[in-house]
């Protein structure tokens, strides 16, 4: 019984986990203490995967074990956040969404099922500008919670 239990759990966290195969990976490059409780601001650099030459740096806010235990929200961070994106090297815009809804580059969780964090690019093809776009979204209800950044491509070699 044990076996079957661990094998539905591993297959659960396969199926949850397929998604982020194709986003970026974020490096984590700093980190800020802002108080006694052991809160910090967690600093990533996100490289476009379909997007080479831009990275994004991706700020957060993540609550240390002291506040979770004083305010009992154990499960959940903020999904505050401030994004900032540059032109890293060459720009060659690979296969990518031309949509207004964009696409998903990069996404985290800030709970454990119902909240995650966002980062979106979206193609301004009359302007020659990636928008990128983070944000949280939740299950039960979206999220004010906006930070964006954009970086003009005029120059850029497409790959299609």
């Amino acid at each position: 019984m044990r076996r079957l239990t661990r094998s539905v759990c591993l297959l659960g966290v396969a199926v949850l986990a397929a998604p982020l195969a194709t986003e970026a990976y974020a490096e984590k490059v700093g980190e800020i203490g802002v108080d006694w409780a052991g809160n910090d601001i967690v600093i990533e650099a996100i490289p476009d995967p379909e997007v080479s030459g831009v990275t994004c740096h991706l700020a957060y806010f993540e609550r240390g074990i002291i506040d979770r235990l004083a305010n009992g929200n154990w499960f959940e961070d903020p999904s505050n956040s401030a994004i900032e994106c540059q032109r890293t090297g060459p720009i060659t815009i690979g296969n990518i969404d031309r949509s207004e809804d964009g696409e998903d580059v990069f996404r985290a969780s800030r709970s454990i099922i119902f909240k995650t964090l966002r980062v979106k690019r979206i193609y301004d093809e009359a302007n020659h500008t990636l928008i990128y776009v983070a944000h949280g979204r939740e299950l039960t209800q979206g999220s004010a919670k906006v930070s964006i950044s954009t970086v003009p491509v005029g120059d850029a070699v497409e790959r299609r």
